[in-house]
């Protein structure tokens, strides 16, 4: 292999499994990832419905352990990490000091010294790396585990009573993003109430030693109820129905969390400095002055299915673009997000369309998520 040519792509330990069952496999950020197994449209409406099974063992483990673990996440990350329960977990972000988003996270405490961040797959070297040059001077450990753990998730209104068959943990105690040690089918897990799908589920983190025996238990308790096996492609229509955004698309470094309308991801209350402090106030600032772009909904006229990149149009001028788009199998009309001027932002702004190839395309602007479980 010349060094020009990429490396082996990485493989989870359910990698035989998921070829076994058929899968269509792809690369993802390097791992080879099963896209779909039948129907994605299928697998969607499965976890609406129902419930769905993923291998999410790409994603990036990194612990942090010591005295000073909290005070290391405080100064690193943009949340105030050091006020999370433990057996909690929170959605937050790490910036660049300009601002510029690196990467959207989940933060589990673990112990009182001890948390598990999980990163993108992407970004998992990035935020290690950054973790680890940060952590100078604090009194605390990073250490990469991304080997340590397989991740499978039962996502959809019928994986509580799935995951109730084969554990005695309290799920019902389990609140959403809370996480508790615990056996599931006779293996240890940590059972979190986490998700990227907009519905009910849980987040098993296991050994990979574990993962086929985990998977096949669930597979075989899931029946009953419908369980399908997804692949990554449903797992980006059901995020993109559910308003979630996805780094590279809706985050990157040129924006900042209030660029997205994240910006209450961002505590300026916490003690201590953290990382991009001083950026982002000036950030907060400006969008609270004068809004940029805003990150909205895009519901489809006719037929035709936006992708990423698209220009988005009203008068006959570029008003934005879309980051993500796709036929929304909930909807049954395709959908976007993307961020349009202040302007044309509110729901329902009139003539407001999409450049799909040259022909100017009509969506609606709606609010975000287009998807909302029933509680």
């Amino acid at each position: 292999m010349s060094s020009t040519e990429p490396s082996e792509k990485r493989r989870t330990a359910l990698d035989a499994l998921h070829r076994s069952l058929g899968a269509t496999m792809t690369d993802f950020a390097g791992w080879d990832m099963p896209l779909r197994y039948g129907s994605e449209r299928d697998e969607h409406l499965a976890v609406r419905t129902r419930a769905g099974l993923f291998d999410l063992s790409h994603m990036g483990e990194i612990t942090v352990t010591g005295p000073q673990a909290a005070e290391l996440l405080n100064f690193a990350l943009v949340g105030n990490i050091a006020s999370v329960g433990t057996g909690r977990a929170r959605y937050t972000m790490i910036c660049r000091a300009d601002g510029g988003i690196l990467d959207d996270l989940i933060v589990y405490r673990l112990a009182e010294t001890e948390y598990m961040v999980v990163a993108n797959a992407s970004n998992a070297q990035v935020v290690l790396d950054a973790l680890t040059e940060r952590a100078a001077g604090f009194d605390a450990e990073v250490r990469d585990d991304r080997d340590a753990y397989a991740l499978i998730a039962v996502q959809g209104p019928e994986s509580p009573g799935i995951l109730k068959t084969l554990t005695d943990a309290d799920l019902d105690g389990l609140k959403y993003y809370a996480g508790l040690p615990g056996t599931v089918a006779g293996v240890p897990a940590l059972i979190a109430r986490t998700g990227y799908t907009g519905e009910d589920g849980f987040e098993l983190f296991v050994a990979p030693s574990d993962a086929e025996k985990l998977w096949q238990a669930l597979t075989d308790a899931g029946a009953p109820a419908g369980l399908v096996p997804c692949g990554l492609s449903c797992r980006d229509t059901l995020r993109l129905e559910a308003g979630m955004p996805l780094y590279g698309h809706e985050l990157s470094t040129s924006l900042t969390p209030f660029d997205a309308g994240l910006g209450r991801v961002v505590k300026f209350d916490k003690e201590g400095d953290f990382v991009g402090r001083e950026a982002l106030a000036a950030a907060a600032e400006r969008a609270a002055a004068e809004p940029p772009r805003v990150l909205v909904g895009l519901v489809a006229e006719g037929r035709r299915v936006p992708r990423a990149g698209y220009p988005v149009v009203a008068g006959g001028e570029v008003i934005g673009e879309v980051t993500s788009g796709a036929p929304s199998p909930t909807l049954g009309k395709p959908i976007a997000m993307a961020y349009v001027d202040a302007a044309h932002a509110a729901p329902g702004t009139a003539g407001v369309g999409v450049d799909i190839r040259g022909s100017h395309e009509p969506y609606e602007v709606v609010a975000l998520p287009f998807y909302k479980r029933r509680k």
